[in-house]
């Protein structure tokens, strides 16, 4: 099983994302700032890390600087997740280190394409 960190300060989208991603197998882990998904991703080496860019505390867009400037986290792919839908932003987040970019609202099934896509490949 994957183990994923959500770090999202909105409850509403927290709750319906673990729901739907639980569904589906994935463990979760939640972080509700920017400082705690750092600690966490730390702490709890996840297969995964669903970046909320606008965070309290530290952003996402720092807490992804800092994350992938580790060198005991860098190798965990991160999914920006923002309303930031502006020109631009897409490659803002990849510049910080962002593997992936993903708009709100959110799609669902286009968000589960992507987590998919970067997560490493179990042996069968």
């Amino acid at each position: 099983m994957s183990k994923l960190l959500l770090i999202e300060d909105n409850e509403m989208n927290r709750d319906m994302l673990t729901r739907r991603l639980e569904r589906k197998g994935y463990e979760i882990s939640i972080a509700v700032d920017g400082k705690d998904g750092v600690m966490k991703a730390k702490a709890d080496n996840p297969d995964l890390i669903l970046m909320d860019m606008s965070l309290p505390n530290i952003d996402g867009w720092e807490a992804t600087r800092i994350i992938k400037g580790s060198q005991e986290t860098r190798h965990i792919p991160v999914i920006a997740l923002t309303s930031h839908a502006m020109a631009g932003d897409r490659e803002r987040a990849l510049e910080v280190g962002c593997d992936e970019y993903d708009t709100k609202p959110i799609d669902f099934f286009r968000l589960l394409t992507k987590i998919e896509n970067l997560l490493p490949k179990k042996a069968a």
